[in-house]
This record gives C-alpha cells, structure tokens and sequence, in this order.
C-alpha cells in the first residue's frame, strides 16, 4: 500500500510574533496603555474590614491575567501585606486595579509611571521587591 506524497510548504512567512517577550521593544509597544485614558475609579467597599481588605488584596494579587504579574504581586503579597496599615493596604487595592502590563513595567523599571504613581511608597516597596537583590528563586504561594 502506497502512501499519498505529502509535502510541506517552503513558503515563507513572515509575520510578527504574536506572543513576544516580555521587555522586548515590540512588547513594550504592544503593552502601553494610552496616557488619554483616565486612572481607573475604584469599587466603593463600604464597612469592609481590614483582614477582609487583606484576603481580597491577596487574591487580587494571585490572579491578574499573567503569569509575570501573578508570579511578582503573589510573592509581594505574601512577603509584605501582613506589615502594611490601612493606609498602604488602600493604596496597593489602587494600584491592583491600573493594567497587569502597567504594574508589571513599573516595577520593573521598564516604563516611567505616571505622575499619581511617581511618589508611591507602595510602588517603590514592589520594585525593591522586583529588583530581587537576594536572588531568592520565586514560586506562586498557596492560596
């Protein structure tokens, strides 16, 4: 029994990387938020408690969207929100709801963040965190 000839196409194809790294120019374009969009308004969490705030900003943390972020905010989670007041915990709960790819280049130190963002205690706490002097190697912690 014969099998048919199968070819296979020695067409090129040249196309952009759907998927391209992260800190590479074509991500760092594909990945920017236009500056005209508006600081997203929180939901408003009347009468919640601080050790809810806490579970809920420790959830938040582990499920973004990408692996890069829930791998960075989860391991900051876990490592800084039990030492954080009210007023820290209340400032990350803003900064979780900017975009994945914001949050993840500005601590990175790969974008500039916006002027609401500079002076950020809490950013500056999650990019000393980024930075990873101690070259601790990093896993997602239990929920």
């Amino acid at each position: 029994m014969r099998h048919p000839c199968r070819t296979l196409s020695t067409t090129l194809r040249w196309s952009a990387d759907p998927w391209p790294l992260p800190h590479t120019p074509q991500h760092l374009s594909n990945t920017q938020t236009p500056s005209d969009i508006p600081p997203p308004t929180p939901l408003p969490r009347a009468g919640e408690s601080k050790e809810t705030l806490r579970a809920r900003l420790v959830y938040q943390s582990r499920k973004r969207g990408t692996l890069e972020s829930d791998l960075l905010l989860s391991t900051f989670a876990r490592d800084h929100l039990r030492q954080m007041d009210e007023t820290e915990l209340k400032e990350y709960d803003k900064l979780l709801d900017e975009p994945d790819w914001d949050i993840y280049y500005w601590a990175t130190e790969g974008r500039t963040p916006p002027e609401r963002w500079v002076k950020s205690p809490v950013l500056e706490k999650l990019r000393i965190h980024a930075r990873n002097e101690g070259k601790v190697v990093r896993k997602m912690p239990p929920l």
